[in-house]
């Protein structure tokens, strides 16, 4: 068994431990509804915008964006991964890039290249390590989404779409469900179909001024922006949630801990304070 001084020292860190879980909880709490009213504000945008893209993709303009058009032959394929910066958030990272790795085998194994957008310093560390093609990536982001750092990135996968360097355009992110789960999932960004952004009943086509070449393709543009901004907007809130509900899990496990060792401690104390007893009798009984 282990001296007193040893677990009192122990006993110490554990609680030092636990007062660094417990504010990373409080703090994590507190991002948490900020993160989640900001991910709620940005679902009215997005579900209107795709309701537009839904029509646009049914209706007959003049002008038929690139990104509407399906391409008979699959070369490369584009990804966008949607990760933290931070870790310390249980298992959120961990799945969205497993379920990644999963689907880039996948392309693979069909004879796809891969072509990679790292959204967060985690997914870009995972995928330099893994040797992927890294066509763009942005870290850094803090605790809020922010359109213009996003732009640059997912520029570059567009750009690579229209030059025909990438055939289709995915995004995997972690979708937030509510505060105890978060479910990752990968989405088709291009090409547009309106079967895959889910039209609202009736089709119709709209009225372009000054022509439907400039407005469709300012559409089609804000309307990826808007599929990014609104993953990373869910992913940003799946992390805190994931961050604050693993910062509680580790205080209780310290507390527990805590625990065990003070019940060592008491133990040991009080087998020393035996031994001693009974080395005063047994000293006392020889004189």
């Amino acid at each position: 068994m282990a001296g007193s001084k040893e677990i009192r020292t122990k006993i110490k860190s554990v609680e030092n431990t636990r007062k660094i879980t417990k504010a990373m909880e409080m703090v994590a709490a507190s991002k948490m509804r900020k993160a989640q009213e900001r991910m709620r504000a940005a679902r009215p945008y997005a579900e209107k915008i795709r309701n537009v893209a839904a029509h646009l993709s049914y209706a007959h303009p003049e002008y038929k964006h690139p990104f509407v058009v399906k391409r008979e032959k699959i070369g490369k394929v584009g990804l966008v991964v949607v990760t933290s910066d931070k870790g310390l958030c249980g298992g959120l990272n961990t799945n969205v890039l497993r379920m990644s790795l999963h689907q880039m085998k996948a392309w693979e194994t069909a004879g796809h290249g891969v072509a990679i957008s790292a959204i967060g310093n985690k997914g870009l560390g995972f995928m330099s390590r893994l040797g992927a093609d890294v066509k763009s990536h942005v870290i850094g982001l803090g605790d809020a989404p922010h359109m213009d750092k996003l732009i640059g990135p997912i520029k570059v996968m567009l750009d690579a779409y229209i030059a025909g360097e990438i055939d289709q355009l995915f995004i995997c992110f972690t979708r937030f469900v509510n505060t105890m789960k978060q479910e990752p999932v990968i989405e088709q960004l291009l090409p547009l179909s309106g079967d895959q952004v889910g039209s609202a009943e009736g089709h119709w086509d709209y009225i372009y001024e000054p022509d439907a070449k400039v407005v469709i393709n300012d559409l089609m543009v804000r309307y990826i922006e808007s599929l990014v901004y609104h993953a990373l907007s869910e992913n940003m809130a799946s992390e805190q949630s994931a961050r604050m509900v693993a910062m509680k899990s580790a205080s209780d496990n310290a507390k527990d801990v805590i625990g065990e060792l003070k019940l060592v401690y008491n133990k040991a104390r009080q087998a020393a304070i035996t031994k001693e007893i009974s080395e005063i009798v047994g000293g006392a009984a020889a004189v």
